[in-house]
C-alpha cells in the first residue's frame, strides 16, 4: 500500500495559556469535526500548553495506533480519572503496562466470553419478563439496569445484593466526575483546588474501594478455605473475572497485588457497564427510525432462532444484527478520542518526524463519520457492512475499540453482548422511541442529551 504523506499545517488560533481549550471544552466533537474539514488530515493545535497533532486520515491512525506501545505514553491529564483506576492496564506504560495485560487478557478472550452468553442473555430475559406491551420507560437507564446486571455478575459472580444500588450510584458519580474534567478548563486546574465536583468523587471512590476490599478480602478466604475458582458452568458464580484475576499469575510466577487487583476489576466494571447501555440506547434510537432495518432483524431472528432464546453459538450466523452493532458503533462511539504523548526520538507518520512532547489525537467521532470513507456518513446503513457492499471501507476507518496492542481488551465482550441483548429484546419487542431526532452531549462517552422514552410493541412469537 502507498504511504499517505503526512504534512501538518497549523489550525485555529488559540488564546494565551489556554491555547484552543475554549473551544474543545465548548463543543470537543464539532471542534474536531472542524480540524478535519477545514484544515485536513494532519492539523497542529494546542489544548493549554500542550503541543498536539490531530490525525484524520485512516492511514496515519493505523500507523498512530500501531506505534503508541513502547514510542508513546499515555496522556496524564486531569484528577478524577486515575483516582477511579489506579495504575490499571488503562494508565499503565512500559513493562508494567505489559505485564498487567498478559495477566488480564486471559479473562476476556473469546473462550471465556462465551462462557458468559448465557448470563447476558438470562439478565435481557429477566428484565423483559417484567415487561408489557404498552410500556414506557427511560431507555439509557433501562439499557445500565441490564448491562450492570451483567457486569456485576460476570465480574462477582452474583449482584452485590442490597448493596447494588449504592455501588451503581458511586459509580455513576464517578464516571460524571470524569465527564466533568473532559469538557473544559478543570483538566488543568491543580489537584489541591477543592471543587465540588471532586469531594463528590472522592466519597464515590471510598464507596467504591470499601466494597472491592470486601469482595477481595471474601473471595482469598474463600479460596485459602479450599474454594477457589471452580468450573464455570456458565452462570456466572463460578470462574467469575474477580475470581480470574486473583489466580493470574505472570511469567515469574507473581499474582496481582490487591490494590491490582482493585485497580483492574474496577477498570472492568467502569468500562463494562457505561459504553455498552450507551451503545444498545442508540441502537435501538437508530432501529426505532429505520423501520427497513428492524424488518431485516426480525426476520433474521425468526430465521436463526425460530423463538429460542439466543446463545453464543448463535452470534456468528447473527450476520444482520452484527451489522446493525457495527453501523451503531460507527454513528455514536462510545469512546470518542485517543490521545498519547510521543516520549521517544525518531517517531514519524507518513515520514514527517514528530517532536518528543506532542500529545497525537485521533477521534473515533471524526474518522467513522468522514464522507470519503462513508457516503451519507449521518445516515444509519448497516448494509455498509454487507460482504458484497460496493464502497472499500479503509482499515481505521472503523476503530469503535481502539487499535494496536492497546486495544481495547474487552472488545470481543463488548461485541458479543451488544448483538444477544438486542436478539433476546427485539424477539419479544420493537421499541418505538422519542424524541425521534435526539441531540447527543460530551462526557466519559456519547450519550443522548435528551431523555429517549421507550414505548413497547410485543411482537407475535414465530
Amino acid at each position: 500500500m502507498q504511504t499517505v504523506p503526512l504534512r501538518p499545517v497549523p489550525g485555529p488560533r488559540g488564546l494565551p495559556w489556554l491555547g484552543n481549550l475554549p473551544a474543545f471544552g465548548k463543543d470537543p466533537l464539532a471542534f474536531l469535526t472542524r480540524l478535519r474539514d477545514e484544515f485536513g488530515d494532519a492539523v497542529t493545535w494546542s489544548l493549554g500548553p500542550r503541543r498536539s497533532l490531530f490525525l484524520s486520515h485512516p492511514q496515519h491512525i493505523a500507523d498512530f495506533l500501531g506505534f503508541r506501545d513502547g514510542a508513546c505514553d499515555v496522556l496524564r491529564i486531569g484528577w478524577a480519572l486515575p483516582r477511579l483506576v489506579g495504575n490499571s492496564i488503562l494508565l499503565a506504560a512500559g513493562p508494567e503496562w505489559r505485564r498487567k495485560r498478559g495477566m488480564v487478557q486471559p479473562a476476556v478472550r473469546p473462550r471465556q466470553v462465551r462462557r458468559f452468553a448465557r448470563v447476558m442473555v438470562d439478565s435481557a430475559l429477566g428484565a423483559a419478563d417484567g415487561w408489557r406491551d404498552g410500556d414506557r420507560f427511560d431507555l439509557l437507564r433501562e439499557m445500565t439496569l441490564i448491562t450492570q446486571r451483567v457486569v456485576l455478575r460476570t465480574l462477582f459472580g452474583n449482584d452485590l445484593g442490597d448493596r447494588t444500588r449504592a455501588v451503581g450510584a458511586a459509580m455513576a458519580t464517578a464516571e460524571n466526575a470524569i465527564a466533568t474534567e473532559i469538557r473544559g478548563l478543570p483538566l488543568f486546574l491543580p489537584d489541591w483546588v477543592p471543587l465540588p465536583y471532586r469531594r463528590r468523587h472522592l466519597g464515590a471512590v471510598a464507596t467504591i474501594d470499601a466494597e472491592m476490599r470486601r469482595l477481595i478480602d471474601a473471595r482469598r478466604a474463600g479460596a485459602d478455605a479450599g474454594g477457589g475458582a471452580g468450573a464455570d458452568d456458565g452462570s456466572g458464580r463460578d470462574g467469575d473475572l474477580l475470581t480470574r484475576l486473583l489466580a493470574a499469575r505472570d511469567e515469574e510466577g507473581r499474582p496481582l497485588s490487591a490494590e491490582e487487583v482493585r485497580d483492574e476489576a474496577v477498570t472492568l466494571w467502569a468500562a463494562g457497564h457505561e459504553t455498552t447501555s450507551t451503545a444498545l440506547t442508540w441502537t435501538w434510537y437508530l432501529l426505532s427510525r429505520s423501520p427497513e432495518a428492524r424488518a431485516r432483524l426480525d426476520e433474521e431472528l425468526d430465521r436463526v432462532l425460530g423463538g429460542r432464546p439466543p446463545t453464543a453459538e448463535d452470534y456468528e450466523q447473527l450476520v444482520w444484527t452484527r451489522q446493525i452493532v457495527k453501523e451503531s458503533l460507527r454513528l455514536y462511539p462510545p469512546v470518542w478520542l485517543v490521545p498519547a504523548v510521543v516520549t521517544k526520538e525518531g517517531v514519524a507518520l507518513g515520514g514527517h518526524a514528530i517532536p518528543v512532547g506532542t500529545t497525537v489525537w485521533c477521534s473515533q467521532w471524526t474518522a467513522h463519520r468522514d464522507p470519503r470513507w462513508f457516503p451519507d456518513p449521518t445516515a444509519f446503513r448497516p448494509e455498509r457492512w454487507d460482504a458484497d457492499a460496493p464502497d472499500v471501507i479503509p482499515e481505521h476507518a472503523w476503530f469503535p475499540f481502539g487499535g494496536g496492542t492497546r486495544a481495547c481488551i474487552g472488545a470481543r465482550f463488548a461485541q458479543v453482548e451488544a448483538v444477544l441483548l438486542i436478539a433476546s429484546v427485539a424477539q419479544r419487542f420493537h421499541l418505538d422511541v422519542t424524541p425521534k431526532e435526539a441531540p447527543h452531549r460530551m462526557g466519559l462517552v456519547i450519550q443522548p442529551a435528551v431523555p429517549l422514552i421507550a414505548t413497547l410493541r410485543a411482537r407475535p412469537r414465530p
